[in-house]
């Protein structure tokens, strides 16, 4: 039906475009053909190290800090530059730290690098600390640590898991350094 000399000379095109029923039928077939446009993963938003954001970060996408921001960051994946400061809780499927966060770090996969400096407890579900790393704080395992209303508690009755300690303090005294 179609035939690349057809496509590439401009004459033959400008004969195909003056019948208006042929043209159409046409059209619709070729632009079928390039569906992958959309599939294409946006790129992460970078907050640069001049800017300075008081409030509350929520996105689906990544995130790339390098500046300061007060206040609870979620995200897919979230890379703390080394020049960047959180004060906040941070909740991704993966973080990664290169800079500096006060407060609760929740993440299925988290990263300490050798400049990251982190003053509060960890939940996770795998963890890397590198050498050189600070870390001032307590570390948790959990399945979901992105949920922590259902955070390894088998009824998920909080008066229930704050009493289950008690019979085992020796159980759970390697899972929580409070």
């Amino acid at each position: 039906m179609f035939s690349k000399s057809k496509i590439n000379e401009p004459a033959q095109d400008a004969a195909k475009t003056t019948p208006a029923p042929a043209t159409p039928s046409s059209a619709p077939a070729q632009s079928d053909h390039r569906p992958s446009a959309p599939k294409a993963k946006p790129p992460a938003s970078v907050l640069s190290s001049d800017l300075h954001i008081t409030g509350n970060l929520k996105t689906t996408g990544d995130i790339q800090v390098e500046g300061t921001v007060e206040g609870d960051i979620r995200a897919h994946l979230l890379t703390i530059g080394e020049s960047a400061t959180i004060k906040g809780e941070v909740t991704a499927d993966d973080v990664v730290i290169n800079g500096r966060i006060v407060g609760r770090v929740r993440g299925l996969k988290v990263r300490l690098t050798s400049t990251a400096r982190v003053e509060g407890d960890i939940i996770h579900k795998t963890i890397a600390i590198e050498s050189g790393a600070h870390f001032e704080g307590s570390v948790q395992r959990q399945d979901d640590p992105l949920n922590p209303g259902r955070a390894n508690k088998p009824g998920g009755n909080p008066a229930s898991a704050q009493a289950a300690p008690q019979p085992r303090p020796a159980a759970q005294a390697g899972q929580s350094a409070e």
